[in-house]
């Protein structure tokens, strides 16, 4: 019988396998400039492209830096040498594409911005009260 260590090792390996097998890696990476989208083909045989700027560590690239993606690290790693920058495949086709701060200041500039019949209804309501408090001075 294998003692805990082993059964440990070998249910490790097992999943290693698994991900290496069906698991979100790159086969191929590439820049569309006319869109402006980075696109994966992964292992699995879909497909994904994302906005460049929805990604963080891309923010302000060149078009020359960003047509220098390359696959590393078994397809789990999207690499630009020039840019210093590396991206994890399985995060970000799960749509992790930045540092859980910039990811929430990202969301919130996002939902600002949206508009609502909703939002003019209560925009209007307060405009009839006199608009929003005017900030007194020394108040953050």
């Amino acid at each position: 019988m294998a003692d805990g260590n082993e059964a440990e090792y070998r249910a490790a390996e097992e999943q290693g396998r698994a991900l290496l097998e069906k698991g979100p890696r790159a086969v191929e990476a590439r820049y569309d400039h006319e869109t402006r989208r980075l696109e994966l083909e992964l292992v699995n045989g879909c497909s994904y492209a994302f906005p460049v700027e929805l990604i963080e560590d891309l923010q302000g690239a060149t078009e020359t830096d960003l047509a220098a993606v390359e696959v590393d690290g078994l397809g789990f790693n999207l690499h630009w040498a020039s840019l210093n920058v590396d991206l994890y495949v399985p995060a970000v086709v799960s749509g992790v594409f930045g540092t859980k701060a910039w990811m929430a200041r990202e969301l919130a500039r996002h939902a600002g911005a949206t508009t609502s019949p909703a939002k003019a209804i209560a925009a209007r309501a307060n405009g009839l009260k006199g608009g929003r408090p005017k900030k007194l001075a020394g108040q953050a």
